[in-house]
């Protein structure tokens, strides 16, 4: 059987990843850590140390951030840019020492309604990191085409999570493209 990693924010650990892991079961252990990845640099800092011993081995990485690292507090995106993009590129580097398949997610779009997210700063934020990380050779999984295509049916009452046509959405994409990336 191989071994996959699902990491992430809070739309994998609430959203897509339990249901992608079901969707993987016949094919693939997987590994969805307990803890939410948030912003960028927690997730480098977990997959450095704590994560460490459940990612060696694995077949396959599939991992997001951005909800978090794109929120404005009050006085601007909590990550900047050109330090989420090093972060991620960070974070890429340290996951090919496990595995040389490495996929990223871009960060999904929330409701217009949610507080401190602006759907032109997430696509930015994407553009630049979908730049970068393709560079590095990253295989790059667009949920943030796929849950904009209908926000108010894939995003829940709460703005920001995916509802449970997202999380179906999402988790096949998701599935899919582990697989594609596994066995072609």
């Amino acid at each position: 059987m191989k071994k996959a990693a699902l990491l992430g924010d809070s739309i994998r650990l609430i959203g897509y990843g339990q249901k992608c892991a079901e969707l993987l079961s016949d094919e693939f252990e997987t590994f969805l850590p307990e803890e939410n990845g948030m912003f960028a640099k927690y997730t480098l800092r977990m997959a450095l140390w704590e994560w460490k011993p459940k990612l060696e081995g694995c077949d396959v990485i599939h991992w997001n951030n951005g909800l978090w690292d794109v929120c404005d507090l009050g006085d601007g995106p909590f990550t900047p840019v050109d330090e989420y993009v090093a972060t991620l590129v960070r974070i890429s580097k340290v996951l090919k020492n496990y595995t040389k398949n490495i996929i990223f997610a871009t960060s999904t779009p929330t409701s217009p309604d949610m507080w401190g997210h602006d759907i032109e700063r997430a696509k930015a934020y994407n553009k630049a990191a979908v730049d970068a990380l393709t560079a590095e050779g990253v295989r790059i999984n667009d949920l943030f085409t796929t849950v904009a295509a209908d926000i108010p049916g894939n995003i829940c009452a709460d703005n920001i999570h995916l509802s449970e046509k997202g999380i179906a959405l999402c988790a096949a994409q998701t599935a899919d493209i582990i697989r594609k990336t596994v066995f072609n």
